[in-house]
């Protein structure tokens, strides 16, 4: 398959297939103390928010947002159950940092990304203000029980993933910084102890208030550091950075981000003043719309990329995108958000 050939709508749906490395896997649950219906289980070390769909004569069911903390599992659909084609998306906490990560498919159903929410045979999503996304799909083979897996590169058990997730907030939230290995070891427990002394809790707070007092810190933290891109649009951007790295200037991306919604793309206190912004906003048919104040050239990718140095980009496979200067950042953090009035009518991608 060569990229270049692709629609700027299909290239869209690549590079969100490129960038959410995470999976679905599914099993038969066979124990019969376990709950009956459709269980949903998180074997990743990311909070994960689901949303479930079904065709249900004369339409569609959509149903959000469930929230699985990392090692734990919940029942979406309760039995009875009808064997057949369900469907299935999930999106990580904003917690966590480099973006949301997406566990998605092909289908497309419509969502609303802002809160809970159940919809019943939508023909158009903007129609109720809401937002498409493509949906995996779930062939359930059983009436009684049937269990689907959020995984990601690495195989966990629920312990390690519970475990992984603890690890993987505290990075987060600015606590403790180690290897997210699934193993609670001496001094992550300590770092654990320390927190919960801070916040004047007890040293027995069970794990899902640990997990949950963790995610609200880490997003408490990403709103005073580093560099925050925003959507202020109605419609999903892919957002990239560039910035000069010692001697040599460094571009990275895509983050994803959805109407609204925001992304921390720089992780560390702003010790620079120049940063530069680029991004690419989905069009009503499927094209792209690019910003309009673009002047500074930088290499950019298909698929997700960092790389090092700006010029030479199409010699080295890469293309150019202009980027635009962001202000200054005060107080080493800042948050550059983009508006419908930043992009240029819509083109096919190049």
């Amino acid at each position: 398959m060569v990229l270049a050939q692709l629609s700027s709508k299909t290239l869209i749906l690549c590079l969100m297939v490129i960038l959410a490395f995470p999976r679905f896997t599914a099993s038969h649950a066979q124990d019969d103390a376990e709950p009956g219906g459709w269980e949903l289980c998180n074997q990743t070390s990311y909070i994960i928010e689901a949303a479930t769909a079904r065709y249900e004569d004369p339409g569609s069911v959509v149903d959000g947002w469930l929230r699985l903390r990392p090692g734990t599992c919940e029942v979406a659909l309760p039995a009875p159950l009808v064997p057949g084609q369900y469907y299935l998306f999930g999106r990580s906490s904003p917690a966590h940092r480099g973006g949301r990560k997406l566990w998605d498919g092909t289908q497309e159903f419509c969502v609303d990304p802002t809160g809970s929410f159940s919809i019943e045979s939508l023909p158009d999503c903007r129609l109720m203000g809401l937002e498409a996304r493509d949906f995996q799909g779930v062939v359930i083979e059983d009436d009684t029980r049937w269990r689907t897996n959020f995984t990601e590169t690495e195989t966990w058990t629920l312990e390690q993933a519970s475990a992984a997730g603890v690890q993987r907030l505290l990075d987060n939230a600015g606590i403790y910084s180690g290897r997210i290995d699934g193993f609670l070891g001496r001094r992550t427990r300590a770092a654990i102890g320390n927190f919960l002394t801070q916040k004047g809790l007890s040293a027995d707070t069970n794990d899902a208030d640990l997990v949950d007092i963790l995610e609200q810190t880490a997003i408490q933290r990403s709103r005073n550091i580093g560099l925050t891109f925003c959507n202020r649009t109605d419609k999903r951007i892919w957002s990239a950075m560039a910035r000069r790295r010692g001697e040599r200037w460094e571009s990275r991306g895509w983050w994803l981000l959805d109407a609204g919604g925001c992304a921390r793309v720089i992780d560390e206190p702003l010790l620079q003043a120049e940063l530069f912004a680029y991004a690419e906003m989905e069009g009503d048919n499927g094209e792209v719309q690019l910003l309009k104040r673009g002047q500074a050239p930088f290499c950019v990718s298909r698929a997700k990329f960092a790389i090092t140095g700006r010029d030479s980009c199409e010699t080295a496979a890469y293309r150019t995108g202009l980027f635009v200067s962001t202000p200054p950042p005060e107080n080493r953090r800042l948050v550059f958000e983009f508006f419908e009035r930043d992009f240029a009518p819509s083109q096919e991608a190049g």
